[in-house]
């Protein structure tokens, strides 16, 4: 019979096996600060938080928190999504980053299924903006399975037009590059602030003008546990503040 290894002996043997897999695992396929890319030339940083970010302490966000070396000078927030769903961290954020001083924007997320009207007036229950805040912002990422381009484009516009209506302002328009270049390239659209998505690269590949660029989700900051979006806004500080609904 052959002689067996004591049994504490396996356990530290597989116990450096995991410990191993881990570090090799995470140098593989984690992504870290250090390897976002940060657009050169922008001063005016600023993130997009819903409930995923969990408890935000907003307190420590504004005093301690940094994008590249920048202060959090605004945050957009998830307030609703289709027409039925209310962010449930929404009402929270959205005050506290009033309280704390960090510009605030609110945004609805669409849904191409459901009726356009139904999602306006669900985020207009919601979203009480005052002076110094961003525009209102849809955004637009969910593909018109079922649904023809034409029909979508009518929506959006829909939404848009009633959202505006209400607030006095024109809405902003969040969506990615391609979803842009394939569904919403339309003449009707350019009246509408552009907040685009891309990550990881240098450039926007974009003609035309845009206000906001969403350039990672992999964003940490101090006071927001776990990853966060970061952005960055098209312009200087004062031109930020002239953006708002009532500078």
């Amino acid at each position: 019979m052959l002689n067996r290894l004591p049994g504490w002996t396996v356990w530290i043997g597989g116990l450096i096996m995991v410990v191993f897999c881990f570090v090799v695992f995470n140098a593989i396929f984690s992504t870290t600060v250090t390897d976002i890319y940060f657009p050169p030339g922008y001063q005016v940083h600023g993130i997009d938080v819903s409930h995923h970010q969990g408890n935000i302490d907003w307190q420590v966000l504004r005093s301690k928190g940094s994008i590249n070396g920048q202060p959090v000078s605004f945050a957009f927030i998830k307030a609703t999504e289709g027409d039925t769903y209310v962010d449930p961290m929404f009402q929270r954020n959205f005050n506290s980053a009033r309280e704390q001083g960090i510009m605030r924007g609110a945004y609805h997320f669409f849904r191409p299924s459901v009726p356009a009207e139904k999602q306006a007036d669900l985020f207009i229950s919601q979203v009480k903006l005052q002076a110094g805040d961003l525009p209102p912002v849809l955004d637009v990422e969910v593909p018109p399975f079922a649904i023809e381009t034409d029909t979508l484009r009518h929506a959006i516009l829909k939404w848009m037009e009633r959202v505006g209506k209400h607030y006095g302002v024109t809405p902003i328009l969040y969506t990615y590059y391609y979803y842009r270049k394939q569904y919403l390239s339309h003449a009707d659209f350019a009246r509408y602030p552009l907040w685009i998505a891309r990550y990881g690269s240098d450039s926007l590949i974009r003609k035309g003008p845009w206000a906001f660029w969403q350039h990672s989700d992999k964003g940490q900051v101090e006071g927001i546990k776990g990853y966060v979006d970061l952005n960055i806004f098209n312009g200087s500080p004062d031109e930020l503040q002239r953006f708002t609904v009532i500078p």
